[in-house]
């Protein structure tokens, strides 16, 4: 009875492929909806360019479009990264990857932690992309909100150099 319980435990690991298997679909639905905005960015300036007709915040538009669409890549690729972390950890290491190069082994999960980490550091850039985006559209009336603005920029930054670090070790 024991044997049959834990045979029958093991296999339910399998359950994880349905977090594969629609993490590949999300990403591949995040790959594709990015790249439309992309081409719909660039159908837009082309059609201002060719017409001469430059409406107010036209740069800021194309601006905030693609790093809107950058956002979406980014949150594709912490897609792709999770739906690999889980099935090399619950199923099994994927064979293109053991014969890769070092320098080629970015999807390559060999722990719980190991994929927390990539995943972590992809969100966090995720925020940074967004936070520029809406900075994009702020009106500034003082200077003290520049200053908060500045501020802000300036903790990101540290972030990133303390989150480089800490990846490095």
């Amino acid at each position: 009875m024991e044997k049959l319980f834990e045979k029958a435990m093991w296999q339910t690991r399998f359950l994880v492929m349905f977090a594969v298997i629609f993490g590949l679909v999300g990403a591949i639905v995040l790959f594709v909806v990015a790249s439309l905005d992309i081409w719909g960015v660039a159908k837009y300036t082309f059609s201002s360019l060719i017409s001469h007709v430059h409406p107010k915040d036209f740069h800021e538009d194309i601006v905030s479009g693609i790093i809107g669409a950058i956002d979406l890549y980014l949150i594709a690729v912490v897609l792709l990264i999770f739906s690999f972390g889980v099935y090399e950890l619950f199923i099994s290491p994927i064979d293109h990857i053991e014969s890769a190069k070092e320098d080629q082994k970015i999807l390559s999960i060999t722990s719980l932690d190991q994929l927390k980490d990539k995943i972590a550091k992809v969100i966090v850039m995720v925020l940074v992309v967004n936070f520029f985006q809406r900075v994009l559209h702020t009106t500034y009336s003082s200077a003290l909100e520049m200053l908060y603005f500045a501020l802000a920029v300036t903790a990101l930054a540290v972030s990133l150099f303390f989150l480089g670090k800490i990846g490095k070790k």
